[in-house]
């Protein structure tokens, strides 16, 4: 197999749709999500059901050729690890300016273009989140960038990682720290398997939107 191949598929992927897992020195299998820990390595594919299917039927100690420990909550450890850095990312975007909190200055984002996603909190009302939709269908409608959204993380999760309280919807702004916060954001839902709302709207939603 080559290198970088997922274990459970056989399929040669991209470094970044891939996670790596070395052995510890205690044999202990183990997530290196920055790939840098030394030894011998394998490859999953970065999706939660795979690490899943790669524990259970113990294919960790074949690709490492060794005597291996699965931990059991292996696949909850990485959706940890992908958690905790997308979240520290978002923190360092807030503080480069790059994150907008609010209903009111996610909306104003939006309609100015400058907007690379939305995270809704999972508490999130469905008002909310209707009203906001109805902004990203009209600015896609007038030929503006479609904007996805996410729905990751709970409102305490988004509160601690950008300082501030009742952070129920907030956006991901187009500079450079946005731009990496939304990676690793982009990877935690891949690996969840949870996919963006891309908001597709229809004739009749884009002629509402736009009364």
């Amino acid at each position: 197999m080559n290198d970088r191949t997922c274990i459970v598929t056989r399929e040669p992927l991209q470094p970044d749709q891939l996670i790596r897992f070395v052995a510890g020195p205690d044999g202990m299998v183990v997530p290196d999500l920055k790939r840098k820990l030394p030894g011998r390595g394998c490859w999953v594919t970065a999706e939660r059901n795979l690490v899943e299917k790669a524990a259970a039927k113990n294919l960790f100690a074949r690709a490492l050729k060794a005597a291996v420990t699965v931990p059991p909550n292996l696949a909850a450890m990485v959706d940890s690890l992908l958690s905790s850095g997308a979240l520290g990312a978002l923190g360092l975007a807030r503080k480069a300016g790059a994150v907008a909190l609010g209903a009111a200055k996610v909306e104003a984002g939006i309609r100015s273009g400058k907007v690379l996603a939305v995270l809704h909190a999972t508490e999130a009302s469905d008002d909310g989140v209707r009203k906001i939709a109805s902004a990203r269908r009209s600015i896609a409608h007038v030929g503006g960038p479609a904007v996805p959204a996410y729905k990751l993380f709970s409102e305490a999760e988004l509160g601690l990682a950008l300082g501030a309280t009742n952070v129920i919807h907030a956006a991901v702004l187009d500079r450079g720290p946005g731009e990496a916060a939304l990676r690793r954001i982009e990877a935690l839902a891949r690996y969840r398997g949870i996919a963006p709302d891309w908001q597709a709207s229809s004739a009749a939603d884009a002629a509402e939107d736009m009364e």
